[in-house]
């Protein structure tokens, strides 16, 4: 799949999560995590699961998006770690 077929496929849920304004700055984000994510771990993309998990941690902002992507860079252990918490708690 190529990066603009992903980035098409995760429009939907980045609009749900971001809101529609903010979407395609959260996609550029993505694409952007991409790269890096190449760079860490030699993949070509983060799972889809990890970036629902940082949708979820975003909280619907691009700042909150952009501390979850720095996490997932970091340790994407972490960031499933902290998504877990976040749909269990209240």
């Amino acid at each position: 799949m190529s990066r603009a077929e992903r980035r098409a496929e995760r429009q939907p849920r980045v609009a749900l999560a971001l809101g529609a304004d903010l979407a395609p700055r959260a996609l550029d984000l993505l694409e952007i995590v991409e790269l890096a994510w190449h760079d860490c771990y030699n993949e070509i993309s983060p799972s889809e699961r990890l970036v629902d998990d940082m949708l979820l941690l975003s909280e619907g902002s691009i700042e909150g998006l952009v501390a979850a992507a720095r996490l997932a860079l970091t340790d994407w252990r972490d960031l499933k770690m902290a998504a877990a918490e976040r749909r269990l708690s209240p």
